[in-house]
């Protein structure tokens, strides 16, 4: 299941606490503005053809998520922990406002399951 965004708000309308100045020649900003969210998001919610199950997180939040894990070479982990804390990249996922009080999403930890044995290996 999958419901539309409300698309790409102007940096004058993302809601900031008082004395922070996002500015509109940071980078993030900068490539928000050049990546066409609405056509994309067209495309993956037509991948949602099902209207039962939890929704899918915003495709601004999925593909956000995974242009800042690339650009960093970040682990599984590490970008939820980056957006949580940084306005530009909320900014860039398409938050409304700053928000640093809950994760976007569940990080995935490597470590939460244990590696199976390899068959050939003795042990």
């Amino acid at each position: 299941m999958y419901r539309y965004s409300n698309g790409q708000i102007s940096l004058a309308d993302f809601k900031q606490p008082v004395g922070m100045n996002l500015k509109e020649s940071n980078r993030w900003v900068k490539k928000a503005q050049t990546i066409p969210w609405l056509e994309i998001e067209k495309r993956y919610a037509a991948l949602f053809t099902t209207r039962k199950g939890n929704v899918a997180k915003p495709l601004r939040l999925a593909l956000g998520a995974c242009i800042i894990q690339a650009e960093y070479s970040y682990s599984d982990e590490e970008p939820a922990l980056q957006i949580q804390e940084n306005p530009y990249l909320q900014y860039f996922c398409g938050y409304s406002g700053y928000d640093d009080e809950k994760l976007p999403f569940a990080p995935v930890f490597d470590g939460v399951f244990p590696q199976a044995p390899d068959a050939g290996s003795a042990g």
